[in-house]
């Protein structure tokens, strides 16, 4: 495991303490996931909370246990850059960024996780942020595989209750009759509860708020911005953040109850697993 977890950490440029969380949280979660060979794992986090690098980790650790796993993420299903600028065109200007429901195209996701479980090779959908666009392709992968892990910040979430009033500036200055958010949530009540209702084993990534989430990402821009030159400002950050806040802030609170397992995460993402409260 040394040499593919070295490389990891120098990749994603970790601290040397995450061979700890391999072993304290990662090698545990992996454990559970054999037990219980779910068809489908969902994994979701706030941005920033390691989802993607712990995604890497747990598919390695299960596929030593002789297991096929095929990885996808969320962001992997958004919409082509031209039906999300339809989307802004014809509903709300908003939906021009990427990342809330409505802006994924569930259907497509739907179809990959049917043909992941059949034989031959399915090809993977990748999204390329550089471009802001569907990649032209993506990875192949041979079928059957024994277990699919998705990815994403609000994989799993449950459908929004009532929000009456705008909750940050963004809401209150660029939706301020609500358009935006009550069709991004009717989206989440619908086309996107067919796909999560599919998980068979759900994690949830908990920061300790979502207060902590900005100085998460602005951290991610940084080592985009020193690894790529290029990336959000700090201030383009703290606007971007607030499309997430409202459900963000919903998953905080409702998901904890169900998921199957929740890792707590401190600010500085020191991570430990929750003692299971149900069951």
């Amino acid at each position: 495991m040394s040499d593919w977890l070295t490389q990891l950490i120098q990749q994603e440029q970790l601290p040397e303490a995450y061979r700890d969380t391999v072993e304290t949280v990662a090698r545990p979660l992996a454990t559970m996931i054999l037990e219980r060979r779910p068809r489908l794992i969902g994994l979701c986090g706030a941005q920033g909370s390691g989802k993607s690098t712990l995604t890497q980790v747990l598919a390695r650790l299960i596929e030593a246990e002789g297991l096929s796993i095929a990885t996808l993420s969320l962001d992997d299903l958004y919409l082509t850059r031209a039906a999300r600028l339809a989307l802004a065109r014809d509903v709300h200007p908003l939906f021009a960024t990427r990342g809330v429901p409505a802006t994924h195209d569930v259907a497509l996701g739907l179809e990959v996780l049917g043909q992941l479980g059949a034989g031959g090779d399915t090809q993977l959908p990748r999204f390329d942020k550089s471009i802001d666009d569907r990649a032209a392709s993506g990875p192949k992968v041979s079928g059957p595989v024994d277990m699919v892990l998705l990815e994403g910040w609000c994989v799993g979430a449950a459908p929004l209750p009532d929000f009456p009033e705008p909750i940050n500036d963004l809401e209150r200055l660029e939706d301020p009759d609500g358009v935006w958010r009550r069709a991004s949530a009717t989206a989440l009540a619908g086309p996107y509860q067919a796909l999560f209702g599919q998980i068979g084993f759900l994690v949830l990534l908990a920061a300790p708020g979502f207060e902590v989430v900005r100085s998460w990402r602005q951290e991610q821009e940084a080592k985009l911005r020193a690894r790529a030159g290029k990336g959000m400002s700090d201030a383009e950050v703290v606007r971007f953040i607030q499309h997430y806040e409202r459900l963000t802030r919903w998953i905080l609170e409702e998901m904890p109850g169900r998921a199957d397992v929740v890792v707590d995460l401190d600010a500085i993402r020191t991570a430990g697993i929750r003692p299971p409260t149900r069951r």
